[in-house]
């Protein structure tokens, strides 16, 4: 398995043992020597004591998606050890720890078993069991070092980084490196066949997640409003926006916060107090999950028949009901577009990765407040909580938040009256007020029935005007937001169409079927509704693969709801298992169905 550069690690250990610093350390070390990497972690829901695995991917192509093969195993959890083994691609390597004996039924012929005593190495070399413990996972960051030729000039950088002035934790973290490293030169063939050479490939990158990349955009478009209730795997979100907070939104002469942060009780007190804020005029945001969703759909009903703009991120998660908390869905897709009772639908925006999260978040806000109404942003456990390598971000000073049709003073002023939900300007967007700006603004709202100046109602077609004008403002939405990314192969009739995180996987997917003489066209879309370059790309298509990440063809269904999508050339392409797609599943199922129709 001779290859520079393009190598996977995984790395088992058990949760709570210190391990995230040292697989940090090891990608942050491949990326400083300007080698594209991605890291995907697979963690349990519970704080300590369950298998957890970290995957490496070394890529010089910068491929974001998961791979499907281990070429490096570190398996340092014994309760695993078996299953890690068999995971290890045929020809790769498997280190373990080989302070206690292992079993040699356990042995496979087709790979290279290397042991090395951390434990015994530790032990031997520091005091305390903590600390020998955390020692233990640095060590393996010295002994990967070695075997993959990293260069321990960028490790001593990164820790000198990390620790600052305390040299006394830089010395005893190089001393666990030097103990890793020394021992694999010295028993092992280093470098392995599989290696890793410095490149100048990650410049003007950096590596970050889709939450804190989020987080980042919501101060970046001028949220200053955050209210939720603590969710995997959105918490983070809010964290990240708190912190940035903290930096950037207090008053440089009174030292004042000029931004609230609020922990509800629940997800449904979390909603409300954005649509209290927004209703007032503050961009304001929520960040949650499924379950959370669920919580929400009658007040998000509210604010779609009120006409209030707020932004709702969703990171989405494997359910139903709690699921499997800490692994990765795309099975919120309906649940979000018509969320709530009655006649409704809402705004999707779908991010690929970290980068485009940050602009979907600007985006988002923009569109609520035009559109006067709920966006949500549907990323999910992969974009949001793993580690990606993206473009540096652009920060605009000259971006001016588009605040849509709101009334000042001196225009109501000039009004003889003002009314809430009439249509002046054929677009089914309203003209909009904020509570206290003029006597003759909006202060209160409703949820009930109102007619088109407000008034409540139950005049079935006084009713009927205002859910059709409604109607009229989602076509108007239909041409703001975000096109699709579209690919053309070659002139052919087959393609590939996906959303948010699918885009690695498959983009991936069609260079591997390119080099099998397969040429595929792409479709990503990037919001819902679906605008007219989606439904033109479709109906060009004979057969569109459509790969999605959650078991009942969410997607599909929405294709077909939206632009009356033909179900006969529209082919799912279903990964649901919680792990995030990686390319040789689209690979080996668009084959699959390739033979199918030539068997028809």
């Amino acid at each position: 398995m001779a290859a520079v550069n393009d190598v996977v690690i995984k790395i088992a250990t058990v949760n709570g043992t210190g391990s995230a610093s040292a697989n940090g350390l090891l990608r942050k070390a491949i990326f400083r020597m300007g080698v594209p990497v991605v890291g995907k972690n697979f963690f349990p829901s519970n704080i300590q004591g369950l298998p957890t695995w970290y995957e490496i991917r070394v890529t010089a192509d910068g491929y974001q998606a998961r791979s499907n093969r281990t070429d490096l195993m570190v398996a340092m959890n014994a309760q695993t050890y078996a299953k890690d083994m068999a995971e290890v691609t045929s020809g790769g390597w498997l280190v373990y720890d080989s302070t206690w004996p292992r079993s040699q039924l356990l042995d496979r012929e087709d790979i290279t078993v290397l042991g090395i005593p951390f434990s015994k190495l530790c032990n031997e070399n520091f005091d305390g069991v903590r600390t020998r413990i955390l020692m233990k996972n640095i060590a393996y960051v010295g002994a990967i070092a070695a075997l993959l030729d990293l260069d321990l000039e960028v490790i001593t950088q990164l820790l000198e980084e990390t620790f600052g002035d305390k040299k006394h934790l830089v010395a005893s973290n190089m001393e666990a490196i030097r103990i890793g490293y020394d021992y694999a030169t010295e028993n092992f063939p280093c470098p392995l066949e599989a290696s890793v050479m410095a490149m100048d490939n990650t410049k003007d990158q950096v590596i970050m997640d889709g939450n804190t990349a989020a987080a980042l955009g919501c101060v970046y478009a001028g949220a200053t409003v955050g209210a939720w209730y603590p969710i995997t795997p959105s918490t983070s979100l809010m964290d990240s926006f708190r912190s940035f907070c903290a930096k950037y939104r207090v008053d440089s002469e009174t030292d004042k916060r000029t931004y609230a942060i609020i922990q509800a009780e629940d997800e449904l007190a979390a909603i409300g107090m954005v649509l209290g804020a927004s209703w007032m005029g503050a961009r304001s945001f929520t960040p949650t999950s499924g379950p959370g969703i669920s919580l929400m759909t009658e007040f998000i009903g509210l604010a779609y028949y009120a006409e209030i703009p707020a932004v709702i991120f969703n990171v989405q998660r494997t359910g139903p009901s709690t699921g499997m908390p800490t692994r990765t869905q795309q099975a919120d897709i309906l649940s979000c577009a018509y969320a709530s009772h009655g006649d409704t639908k809402h705004i999707l925006l779908f991010p690929a990765n970290p980068a485009e999260c940050f602009t979907t978040a600007v985006q988002s806000f923009d569109l609520a407040e035009r559109l006067q109404t709920p966006v949500m942003v549907l990323s999910d456990l992969d974009i949001g909580m793993n580690d990606w390598m993206v473009p540096e971000f652009e920060w605009d000073d000259e971006y001016v938040p588009d605040r849509g049709k709101v009334l000042s003073a001196d225009d109501l002023d000039q009004m003889d009256k003002f009314y809430r939900y009439l249509d002046s300007d054929g677009d089914g967007i309203p003209y909009r007020t904020l509570p206290g700006e003029h006597p003759k603004g909006s202060f209160f709202t409703r949820g009930s029935g109102h007619n088109k100046l407000g008034g409540y109602t139950e005049d079935g077609s006084e009713y009927q005007e205002v859910v059709d004008r409604l109607l009229l403002k989602w076509e108007t939405a239909r041409t703001l937001v975000p096109k699709p990314e579209i690919i053309y192969s070659k002139d052919n009739k087959a393609a590939i169409l996906t959303v948010g995180s699918g885009n690695g996987g498959c983009k991936e997917a069609l260079d591997r079927l390119a080099s099998k003489n397969i040429g595929l066209n792409y479709c990503r879309v990037k919001a819902f509704p679906f605008g007219e370059e989606v439904k033109g790309f479709v109906e060009k298509h004979e057969v569109i693969y459509v790969v999605e990440q959650n078991r009942d063809a969410q997607l599909k269904t929405l294709l077909m709801l939206d632009i009356e999508a033909n179900p006969d050339k529209l082919v799912s392409l279903l990964h649901y298992n919680g792990m995030p797609l990686n390319a040789g599943f689209v690979v080996d199922s668009v084959l699959k169905e390739m033979a199918k129709a030539c068997a028809a």
